[in-house]
């Protein structure tokens, strides 16, 4: 075992990962292994996940699942507690967006918003909770800046990650008295697919420009995922990929007020333009897999 490894206290622990196909998800899988951590990786990707365990370090298994799948995740958490005798961490990553006004949207796609980005992170974690109980474990749940700043044109977005951290919220008073921890994972925009799919669209990339500073910034993905790690290793109430989002903690009840203020003037700026902001789909290549997911799932039947 290498110095690093025995450094670190994820060394020989047992991590799964959802959304682990790119992005985020990708970047904490090479991190975490790079720490000694051995990976179960899961995504809808197989390819993709297959490419991301091929550049490991320690002991990886893939399962292509839909987190919103109850049998599947059910299955994926029977079949990776066997192949590596324990779990000892979840990070319920997996989450997909979409731009646009709320008025005239595409409601299934809206829907998938929340049905990913909520419902799958409640599945993923009722999947795997039997064994983080048995291994008085820990599960991270990603959320996002959207949680506590609600903003315009990501309505689905906003309601899903605000969802999915007081979903985290509960199950962490729940379950702490059988020592399992739980924690939530901030992000402000970061470079990802995800990111780079929202800025395709001239309208939501000028909106998000005018935001004020620091949330009008992407941030790099590198140092976002290594306080992450960090936060997983501690197994941290809260984990911050960017430090300002700490302080916004602080003033959060004050944001939808201020926010809702400040886009009055900014929507009927962009009003004649609004309509343009919408996007057709799910944003960058995870949502374009997600979407073949489904059309695959569709035809099976």
């Amino acid at each position: 075992m290498s110095a690093a490894y025995r450094r670190s206290g994820l060394a020989g622990q047992v991590v799964v990962v959802t959304g682990a196909a790119r992005g985020v998800g990708e970047s904490l899988a090479r991190k975490l292994s790079a720490r000694g951590a051995r990976l179960a990786l899961v995504g809808l990707e197989p390819d993709e996940l297959r490419r991301v365990a091929d550049g490991l370090r320690t002991d990886v298994g893939c399962w292509t699942a839909d987190v919103t799948d109850q049998e599947a995740m059910e299955r994926v958490a029977h079949e990776a507690r066997a192949r590596f005798g324990r779990i000892d961490t979840v990070v319920a990553n997996a989450g997909v967006a979409a731009g646009g006004p709320f008025d005239g949207c595409d409601f299934a796609v809206w829907r998938r918003v929340v049905e990913v980005n909520l419902i799958g992170s409640a599945v993923t974690g009722r999947a795997f909770l039997p064994a983080l109980l048995d291994s008085r474990g820990y599960l991270l749940q990603i959320a996002s800046f959207a949680a506590v700043a609600p903003a315009p044109m990501m309505t689905a977005y906003c309601a899903s990650k605000a969802g999915a951290e007081a979903y985290a919220h509960g199950l962490r008073a729940e379950v702490g008295h059988r020592g399992v921890r739980v924690g939530v994972g901030y992000l402000s925009w970061t470079e990802t697919d995800m990111v780079r799919g929202a800025d395709e669209n001239a309208v939501m990339r000028e909106m998000r420009r005018r935001l004020p500073w620091p949330a009008n910034r992407t941030y790099p993905l590198d140092p976002a995922v290594e306080r992450l790690v960090a936060g997983i290793e501690r197994r941290s109430a809260h984990v911050y990929a960017q430090g300002w989002l700490r302080g916004a903690q602080s003033v959060r009840a004050a944001l939808p007020g201020l926010i809702a203020f400040g886009a009055r003037r900014e929507m009927r700026r962009f009003g004649p333009r609004l309509a343009s902001a919408r996007t057709p789909g799910l944003l960058g290549a995870g949502g374009a897999a997600d979407a073949a997911g489904r059309r695959v799932s569709t035809e099976g039947h």
